[in-house]
């Protein structure tokens, strides 16, 4: 961990502030298809805005105006972002293919008659997973959840909580998916994922129209005279950054804040395919501790999306996203302490980083008057992990205990 370097910064020569959102984007991502899904999803049972967090000390330590964190570790009790794409597009599904047999979902008795016909599965580093595992308990459908070799027992353990058949796989992440496709080929199942790929588009679709719900919250939440100049974004295959950014390209153009990704620097699809230009997958163990972060190859949907919105992509070291975490858990420059899990401090990581060096403050504009805005995309999904990385158990954090 020590070799690494602290964080690589790529501007990307593609953005284009003035770049109109185009038909192209809204067949993916639009208004009517937000507001279906916001309807949905604000009338399940135990639906909250997650608490958008205010981070002076950390602001004031950096020397930014401020600096806001869209909290997401109580989100239905799932502890992750998660919950709004992958259960959402596990409704649209079923809603879908009961509605070509002429059955509604208001007809409950033969719509849930119908969802037990149905298996879903999908590959997962655990979240995606438990979100999709989730919604088939919630609707009544069948689950399998593929994961890889580096996987956690205690994700694999929250999956199964919710009676989803659990398969673990050799490889990677990727070589996951691939196995997901190949045995739902197989088997007649439906594949629910957040990645997209040649041929599946549709369900990543309804999965980021589900995120969407994420950045819409947190854009009503901000404070006066704080909207955000920055907003920092963690990738992995993607879909959660276009997500973020098309509520603010669609609801501001040219007025929208700099976009920034988030990549970590094991498993960097991001930063090289703004490097190339096109999407370019990146090979190896992807091993990252920031499991959820652990992809190398990107969403078609979201690089039609991030090709010209996003302005610069960070790459950020395993280090930096461990120090992230302690400096949330201790609450260190007086800021409330918060639990964030590995995957969810990528953007603070790239933030902190950034604005320690005074070339990359200079080229991201970051001073004293920025507002930035992160997304602590989950709590503390692996409790065990995170003790281990933090030093401290998630439920002394959220206590207050030393």
């Amino acid at each position: 961990m020590s070799n690494e370097p602290i964080f690589t910064l790529l501007e990307n020569p593609a953005a284009r502030r003035d770049a109109p959102w185009t038909a192209e984007q809204d067949a993916i991502l639009n208004d009517a298809a937000f507001a279906r899904a916001e309807a949905t999803i604000t009338g399940w049972p135990g639906y909250a805005p997650t608490p958008l967090v205010a981070l002076p000390g950390i602001a004031g330590e950096i020397g930014v105006g401020s600096i806001h964190y869209k909290n997401e570790a109580s989100r239905f009790d799932l502890g992750s972002f998660k919950a709004l794409g992958g259960a959402y597009a596990v409704w649209e599904v079923l809603r879908r293919t009961a509605a070509e047999k002429g059955i509604s979902p208001d007809d409950h008795t033969r719509f849930y008659d119908h969802a037990a016909t149905v298996t879903v599965t999908c590959a997962t580093d655990g979240n995606h997973g438990r979100s999709v595992a989730w919604g088939a308990s919630t609707f009544g459908c069948n689950c399998v959840i593929f994961i890889h070799a580096t996987v956690s027992e205690g994700r694999k353990r929250e999956i199964e909580r919710y009676g989803a058949r659990v398969v673990r796989c050799a490889g990677n992440y990727d070589d996951s998916v691939r196995e997901a496709q190949a045995n739902a080929d197989r088997e007649g199942w439906i594949v629910v994922s957040d990645t997209s790929y040649e041929g599946y588009t549709e369900i990543p679709k309804d999965v980021m129209q589900g995120y969407e719900l994420m950045a819409a919250e947190a854009i009503e939440q901000m404070p006066a005279g704080n909207f955000p100049t920055h907003v920092f974004l963690q990738t992995g295959v993607g879909g959660m950054a276009a997500a973020v950014a098309a509520q603010f390209w669609r609801r501001l153009g040219a007025q929208r804040p700099m976009i920034v990704l988030a990549d970590p620097l094991k498993s960097a699809c991001w930063l090289e395919s703004i490097r190339a230009g096109e999407p370019t997958a990146v090979e190896g163990d992807l091993d990252t501790l920031m499991a959820g972060l652990a992809c190398g190859e990107v969403s078609a949907l979201a690089w039609t999306i991030l090709e010209h919105s996003a302005d610069a992509v960070i790459g950020v070291s395993e280090h930096a996203a461990v120090n992230s975490m302690r400096l949330l858990a201790e609450g260190r420059h007086g800021d409330a302490p918060l639990v964030a899990g590995e995957s969810a401090v990528a953007g603070l990581a790239a933030l902190i980083a950034a604005a320690a060096d005074p070339a990359a403050r200079a080229r991201l504009g970051l001073d004293h008057k920025s507002h930035v805005l992160l997304f602590g995309t989950e709590g503390a999904t692996d409790p065990i992990l995170y003790e281990q990385l933090v030093g401290r158990a998630p439920e002394t954090v959220e206590s207050g205990a030393s």
